[in-house]
């Protein structure tokens, strides 16, 4: 029988908790779900798990599905089940907190092995596969994910339904490893972080402040010539705008604020939008100025527990490129799918063709602010919008933010991974909150809709992605040293010099690389900092006017006129339209 990979995961899960239980009697067990490529099972033991005990526990794995044991579903009672889990507190808290009074538990029995589970499971254990699973870590986590519960010892297991999966999933990661955003920004003298001092945060070098800005300005260029208007608000404001908001509710406690001399409590800003909306405020607005579009470059702050940070990737200090959108009912439509256009050719600029939607629609939470009637008007919209275009989409049932229902899109980088980056946001709510208007064709004050849009969402987290799927190795236009000439020897020093004057002169960035170093020594150096080309001259190229490239990822070298390779990089090196 074929079983889908959820359930063989889920399954493995409690192979996993029956091998641990075996070899570490003393355990307490939490929980483990299936999760994407595997499964993880959280554990409390005196026993610190580290790489040299996931052999042995694979092992124990193996020998328990060799046994052929079954998985045994059945219903008990509340009673029973705290009888069953009398030396389990994990389990014991959550059945103490039980409230479906006279309904049965289910309960699943894999050898010796108990679990409080709704399954569902493989009949037998002979239905799993012996060679499609790796133990991928262990890492620290949170009873329940609250920082204030104890510590547990979280083992991840890579899961798959045959081995071959397994292996290009694990040669994938090996490529993952060598391209993690880390050390490309170590290699490439990119960035670095110092965790004792700014946890989350991005000391950019050079090269690295480089590629930022031209980030930026890349998305600041495309914004203006589609109408943006850019804005800058403070980077601290009072409480009260965040309680009007609705943030501080939802996020109070992961803002950063403190009290002034006066008494008064101040946030650095966690995000753009209540700022966004006092812009709109001021002046009196026409049904003539709508849409009307701001942006923002806002660099905003937001605490994350320390085990969840991960390079660029998730910082605590990091850049959105934000904007608002505030239109009228009737332009809804248009312009929610002009965002989700732009949003795709900005993506094909950096070579991410492969785009998927989601629509999240409304969680039930005691943080989500507007009524029913105004979710199920936004959500309908939306849904409406992406429908009458023919865009695909799937649905994402409880993703929404707390004000207003969204269309998260998600790129596919060069190793399969997705990873979710821009957004388009309707909003009905804060207009609301912030008292906004404009005065329409009939004289009178109308409320706005508005929409909040990332193209990219983080401009860290992007470079991040952008680095990953690339390899470091970036399109010219973006990268921080397009070219680095460098002669053979002492001389051709000035040939060297004059070439890099010649390309700086055509608006070309280029470095001379003058170490009394051999020149194969020199190239390996700069082909690990993903140098994109590295122009070496010497007796040939002097005497007739060329220089030698290598470029980043070709093997072999050619010889050009140096009129030629100017033009090229001068060519090269344009940001794209």
């Amino acid at each position: 029988m074929s079983y889908p990979i959820e359930t063989v995961r889920h399954s493995l899960a409690h192979v996993l908790a029956a091998a641990v239980q075996k070899l570490y009697p003393d355990v307490k067990f939490a929980g483990g779900p299936a999760i994407e490529n595997g499964f993880y099972y959280d554990f409390d033991t005196e026993h610190r798990f580290s790489e040299e005990d996931f052999e042995k526990i694979e092992h124990e794995m193996r020998e328990l599905i060799k046994s052929n044991g079954r998985f045994e579903q059945r219903n008990v009672s509340l009673a029973e089940a705290k009888d069953i889990f009398a030396d389990q507190p994990y389990k014991m808290e959550w059945l103490n907190e039980y409230d479906a009074a006279g309904e049965d538990l289910s309960i699943y029995k894999f050898r010796d092995f108990v679990d409080l589970c709704r399954g569902p499971h493989v009949e037998s254990s002979k239905e799993l596969p012996r060679d499609a699973f790796k133990i991928r870590s262990v890492a620290g986590a949170y009873w329940r994910g609250d920082a204030k519960n104890k510590m547990l010892q979280r083992i991840y297991v890579d899961a798959f339904a045959t081995k071959d999966e397994l292996d290009a999933f694990l040669k994938m990661q090996a490529e993952a490893a060598a391209r993690d955003n880390r050390k490309l920004g170590k290699d490439m003298d990119l960035f670095h972080f110092e965790p004792d001092y700014a946890p989350g945060a991005v000391f950019w070098h050079d090269k690295g402040y480089k590629i930022y800005r031209k980030l930026i300005e890349y998305l600041r260029h495309r914004q203006e010539r589609a109408g943006y208007q850019e804005i800058s608000t403070p980077s601290v404001m009072d409480r009260s705008l965040w309680e009007r908001s609705g943030h501080w509710a939802k996020y109070g406690e992961h803002n950063y604020s403190g009290k002034t001399q006066d008494g008064k409590t101040f946030c650095v800003k966690p995000m753009s939008c209540p700022g966004g909306m006092l812009v709109f405020g001021q002046g009196i607005k026409s049904y003539k100025d709508l849409p009307l579009y701001l942006a923002e470059f806002g660099k905003v702050c937001r605490y994350e527990a320390a085990g969840g940070l991960s390079g660029l990737m998730r910082v605590r200090e990091f850049t959105q490129d934000d904007a608002h959108i505030f239109c009228t009912e009737d332009q809804l439509e248009a312009e929610v799918v002009k965002i989700l256009r732009f949003i795709k050719d900005i993506y094909a600029k950096f070579g991410f063709n492969n785009i998927s939607m989601k629509l999240a629609t409304r969680k039930e939470s005691e943080f989500r602010i507007g009524s029913d009637e105004i979710w199920d008007k936004a959500e309908g919209a939306l849904k409406h919008a992406l429908d009458a275009n023919g865009i695909e989409y799937e649905i994402a049932p409880g993703d929404a933010a707390f004000y207003g229902p969204k269309i998260d899109n998600y790129l596919k980088d060069a190793l399969g991974r997705t990873w979710q980056c821009g957004t388009v946001q309707l909003d009905m709510n804060l207009p609301e909150r912030f008292d906004l208007s404009y005065i329409g064709e009939d004289g009178e004050k109308h409320r706005p809709i508005m929409l909040h849009r990332a193209l990219v969402g983080s401009i860290e987290r992007f470079m991040g992605v952008l680095l990953e799927s690339t390899g470091g190795n970036l399109p010219l236009w973006l990268s921080p040293e397009p070219v680095v000439v460098t002669p053979i020897s002492e001389k051709f020093r000035d040939y060297a010099v004059e070439i890099a004057d010649r390309l700086r002169d055509a608006g070309v960035y280029a470095r001379t690389d003058l170490r009394d170093e051999k020149v194969n020594y020199k190239i390996r150096e700069l082909s690990l900092a993903k140098t994109p080309i590295i122009a070496v001259v010497g007796e040939k190229e002097m005497e007739n006017k060329t220089v030698t490239l290598r470029r980043l990822g070709r093997d072999g070298q050619e010889t050009v006129p140096v009129d030629e390779f100017i033009d090229q990089m001068v060519a090269a090196v344009k940001m794209p339209a």
